[in-house]
């Protein structure tokens, strides 16, 4: 553990869950004040609306001599801190006092309560902490966001200068305001680190970002010599860490980050300046291990695998190797091979602090993370080196799920989910499904905020799941005309695609008081984005209105270009983990059917819908981009709910096989075979060939085959 007396904090626990009845929040070790001194974190605090801001200063022994000096110290160190937040300020008086009890479980019998400096052990706390009335609770939603330091990270953001009340910027400030603080799951992802790995999963928009760089700072704030480790798969994500990073630590510690020791560093990473390290290249560099850039690993690795090939090459090379790091926090671990976070399992120092977070969905490689046990291996006598203990009470979680979204509403994450499962898809007349994919447990979908409406998640039964305001809360939804949230457009052609799009971005500079930096443009095949981008982006040009191709026109590292005022354009793969108020989706009929590959595809419009907090259109052209809107048009009609028959087992095999990754080779061979029946089909139908000309046998083996159904689909 990361605290100093695990039985103190235990105690601490247990007896505030017997005898507080009122909903609040448990700080350990947190928040820690800046002071001319240095870092000064506070032992517990406890908020809630009842009894306000409470200290606790936590006495291991018996000895609790001058312990009022010392709840002195730590109640105005608190008190400046909250001093300079105006929403806890009611003209010159703070509204949000804090209050001290000096917790010691060790003394005997039951201390006097003195009021104002109470002495407290599990005999007297109740009756302590039931003198304690806090007569301004209003002001609670502000004063957790001060301890969270989220106002303060919110406020690190432009000003928006609205004019009109109902406009989209007006909804979309309104929108931004409304998330100030972390709910009950997300803070203890960050206050609670194990000694070992974690994990916390989540939907898009359920805060892994944000948790994880508050995480980091938090971490640092308190161990400033640490070696910590942020990382991740979208280089455009680590300005984000850097800002969210550096305004916690400002937050607390009064200085900024030293930088050498937290590192926000890319997964591959290269020589050069620390820009340009990564967790790659300095294992390779501590190991003594052979380099290879991606021009050299493509020499040796197939295409898409470059990666994966050269961290499990690197693990090979090396046996006794070298810890780089105290603590590793990995986002985005769905677009990770194991053996990139079994590197950063190896780069750690004993303790092995690693915390990856990540969102099965959002994979663009359709494949799914393995388990623990799986990803970091065995011991030699066979024993898991890392294995998910079930929850011990006072204990950190080991596994975090965070249910609740903050970006996507309802209607939004509905239409996401519908289309990247294919909900609503037209059956396959074999398996009797439309669904592309499945979650392997069906405890899953409650566990991503679903909820059974009707029905029962049983194989072959039919059931009915949605969202409620517990994990998808009104305000996300509540703006605007649920119409208006997400809209589907088929175009006939590509011409007029782009002139909609550039005509639909003028007006929301010039008319809804959106910002260059609250529209993003995603072309859902990152391959083809550079070429289908550019009839919008000159038609912009004509407009007079900037755009930038997001990590060509700007550093890799850049997605957002708020200094010109452009408007970004991005692949899919660029676009993950960066989000906007208004996001437009080019080509999605891209998606609607792909060969061998539509669960990768269907996921990529999963991801492009989810980047958006309030608005999502989707663009396409021609009859795959019909197909998408008659399953959009179910969605809608379902009150955007889940409504199907749960897959049995047999047919989850099959959806197993139908979204199997194919090889090139396979592909091509399928795709000649392909066009030969095409081909013959029509030389028949035109009377060039007789069906009686045909080998008998050969036509009764295809009969046969068609009549019994595929053995190995495709998609």
């Amino acid at each position: 553990m990361l605290r100093k007396n695990q039985f103190l904090v235990s105690a601490l626990q247990v007896i505030l869950s017997k005898n507080v009845q009122d909903h609040g929040y448990l700080y350990i070790g947190y928040p820690v004040i800046a002071t001319p001194e240095g870092a000064y974190p506070i032992d517990a605090l406890w908020i809630s609306r009842t009894n306000g801001v409470v200290i606790f200063n936590l006495v291991e022994g018996r000895d609790v001599a001058e312990y009022g000096e010392t709840q002195d110290e730590s109640a105005n160190k608190l008190e400046t801190k909250l001093r300079s937040h105006k929403s806890l300020m009611r003209g010159r008086d703070l509204i949000a006092t804090p209050n001290v009890i000096t917790y010691a479980p060790m003394l005997a019998g039951s201390p006097d309560v003195d009021e104002t400096y109470p002495l407290c052990n599990d005999n007297n706390l109740k009756s302590a902490l039931d003198r304690i009335v806090w007569r301004d609770a209003g002001a609670f939603e502000s004063a957790v966001s001060v301890i969270q330091s989220i106002s303060t990270i919110r406020r690190g953001k432009r000003n928006r200068g609205v004019l009109t009340e109902t406009s989209r910027g007006a909804k979309l400030k309104a929108i931004e305001d409304s998330i100030a603080n972390l709910d009950d799951m997300q803070g203890r992802a960050v206050i609670e680190t194990v000694e070992g790995v974690q994990r916390i999963r989540g939907l898009a928009g359920s805060g892994k970002t944000i948790v994880l760089a508050l995480k980091a700072a938090y971490l640092h704030a308190q161990f400033p010599d640490w070696k910590i480790a942020v990382t991740f798969n979208t280089r455009s994500l680590k300005d984000q860490f850097k800002r969210l990073i550096n305004t916690f630590v400002l937050e607390q510690s009064g200085e900024e980050p030293i930088w050498e020791n937290l590192r926000v560093i890319n997964a591959w990473g290269g020589p050069g300046d620390s820009e340009r390290s990564g967790v790659y290249y300095m294992f390779c560099q501590a190991n003594g291990c052979e380099y290879l850039d991606l021009r050299s690993a493509k020499s040796y690795f197939p295409t898409g695998k470059e990666f994966d090939n050269v961290c499990e090459r690197a693990l090979q090379q090396t046996t006794n190797r070298s810890p780089i790091f105290d603590v590793v926090l990995i986002d985005e671990a769905q677009d990770f091979a194991p053996s990139f976070l079994r590197m950063c399992y190896e780069s750690l120092t004993e303790n092995k602090r690693l915390v990856y977070a990540y969102d099965e969905l959002q994979s663009l490689n359709e494949k799914s993370l393995p388990s623990p046990e799986e990803i970091f291996g065995r011991d030699n006598d066979g024993t898991p080196r890392v294995r998910f203990v079930a929850e011990q009470k006072g204990q950190p979680k080991q596994d975090i799920i965070l249910e609740k979204c903050y970006r996507n509403s309802r209607p939004l994450l509905a239409t996401a989910h519908a289309l990247g499962f294919g909900i609503y898809r037209s059956p396959d007349p074999t398996t009797k499904t439309g669904l592309i994919q499945m979650f392997d447990q069906s405890q899953l979908w409650m566990d991503v905020g679903y909820d059974v409406m009707d029905g029962a998640l049983e194989d072959g039964q039919r059931v009915q799941l949605g969202r409620s305001d517990r994990t998808s809360p009104k305000f996300l939804e509540n703006h605007s005309d649920i119409n208006d949230l997400i809209q589907f457009y088929c175009f006939d052609n590509k011409d007029d695609q782009a002139e909609w799009l550039a005509q639909s971005i003028k007006n929301n500079l010039t008319e809804d008081e959106l910002q260059h930096d609250d529209i993003i443009v995603i072309n859902p095949d990152p391959l083809t984005t550079r070429k289908e981008v550019g009839k919008t982006r000159r038609r912009l040009w004509e407009l007079e209105i900037n755009s930038h191709l997001a990590g060509v026109d700007t550093s890799a590292d850049v997605f957002f270009d708020a200094s010109n005022k452009s408007v970004a354009f991005t692949g899919v793969f660029r676009a993950k983990g960066n989000e906007a108020g208004m996001v437009y989706i080019i080509n999605a009929d891209d998606c609607a059917y792909s060969f061998g590959s539509l669960a990768r595809v269907r996921n990529q419009l999963f991801t492009c819908i989810t980047r958006s907090k309030a608005w999502v259109r989707v663009l396409g052209v021609g009859a795959g981009m019909q197909t998408l809107i008659e399953e959009f048009s179910h969605v809608q009609a379902k009150s955007f709910t889940l409504d199907f028959t749960y897959p049995t087992a047999e047919q989850r095999k099959y959806l197993n096989i139908v979204n199997r990754d194919m090889t090139e080779e396979e592909k091509r061979s399928v795709k000649s075979q392909s066009k030969n029946i095409r081909r013959l089909n029509d030389d028949v139908e035109a009377g060039r060939i007789r069906l009686e000309d045909l080998p008998e046998r050969e036509i009764e083996r295809l009969r046969a085959m068609l009549l019994k159904g595929p053995t190995n689909g495709t998609a």
